[in-house]
């Protein structure tokens, strides 16, 4: 009997042969079939042109993700929490965004908090199977009890990672904001969510590799994110990170540098200033440009909700040491100008 004639599957040929369609992020491209065969500098210049377009998908997005901002500062100003879930290098990326934020804007750590299928283990190892368990994605959402104040994001290349969907689904059944992040276009995890970035980034150089330029697009995202976020809740003062945790030498030196930088005052001074509020920048600043001391500079900055540019507006007329940062202040600028 004669047998139907076939065409041989070759690496980089397209798909095979009757598959399903899948999403541009796991594509094979062709012309890439051979980078084994490349010389080294060729194969790095090759990624490197990649990477380039990256930036360019990621600034496509920038109203959608500016809406993003908005939307969940202005919940986090009510006692809300940032949540991040996602599966591989999309739940890692999360979990190491969040783990950032304590040191760098005194959060406290529960509140922005990364889920990764598969738990704390699967940060360093592969949990087989986690990622397609909608179930894990539910049982961690409920763990932590959203309400309308808070806000998740699923991160997810595909965007269609059964566990970073059914974290959204359970999150938005809890009346928190959902915001899903994917690296293609019409994904079921921005379709499940009330907002949306999609950063196309197209076939990766290793096919379906998404730890690159999908990688790089959510690092991206989570970075905007979560700074854009902190500066809308005054843990900033113009650029400096007036509330970093100096929990060791070199985060002592940098509160040292921030504090001189943003009042003016010499040395022993400065010291003098983070001696008193034990450490803590944002105070320290305030007690020398408002020349109060620290129990009052405390007191002060709690009445702003942490601002300092409105702590130090509060006390400007007794202000001794003018700032480079004390510019005056308008009104927490949003996505639409106002």
């Amino acid at each position: 009997m004669n047998q139907p004639a076939t065409t041989p599957h070759t690496p980089g040929s397209g798909r095979a042969p009757d598959a399903a369609p899948v999403p541009p992020t796991e594509r094979i491209r062709p012309d890439w079939a051979a980078i084994d065969q490349l010389p080294t500098p060729e194969l790095l210049r090759l990624m490197n042109a990649e990477d380039r377009a990256v930036p360019a998908a990621v600034a496509g997005q920038l109203e959608r993700i500016a809406a993003v901002v908005d939307a969940v500062a202005a919940r986090m100003a009510r006692g809300g929490r940032l949540v991040y879930a996602g599966a591989g290098s999309a739940g890692r990326l999360g979990v190491l965004d969040a783990a950032e934020c304590p040191p760098t804007f005194g959060t406290d750590p529960a509140l922005v908090v990364g889920l990764i299928a598969g738990g704390r283990t699967a940060v360093t190892e592969a949990v087989e199977g986690a990622e397609d368990r909608s179930d894990l994605a539910e049982a961690d959402v409920a763990a932590l009890g959203l309400t309308a104040a808070d806000t998740l994001v699923g991160v997810s290349a595909s965007g269609r990672t059964p566990y970073a969907v059914a974290a959204v689904r359970a999150a938005r059944a809890t009346g928190a904001l959902t915001v899903g992040l994917a690296c293609n276009r019409g994904s079921a995890l921005v379709a499940a969510a009330e907002l949306g970035i999609e950063v196309e980034v197209g076939p990766e150089v290793l096919a379906g590799s998404t730890r690159l330029k999908a990688g790089t697009a959510q690092k991206l995202v989570l970075n905007m994110l979560s700074t854009a976020v902190m500066v809308r809740l005054g843990r900033t003062y113009g650029n400096l990170m007036v509330d970093v945790r100096a929990t060791n030498a070199k985060l002592r030196e940098r509160a040292r540098r921030i504090v001189a930088e943003a009042t003016g005052a010499d040395e022993e001074a400065v010291r003098h200033a983070l001696t008193a509020t034990d450490g803590r920048a944002k105070e320290a600043v305030l007690v020398l440009l408002a020349d109060v001391d620290a129990p009052t500079a405390a007191r002060l900055l709690t009445a702003a909700d942490g601002h300092l540019r409105d702590a130090l507006h509060a006390t400007r007329d007794t202000t001794p040491h003018p700032s480079p940062h004390e510019a005056p202040r308008t009104a927490p600028r949003t996505a639409d100008g106002r």
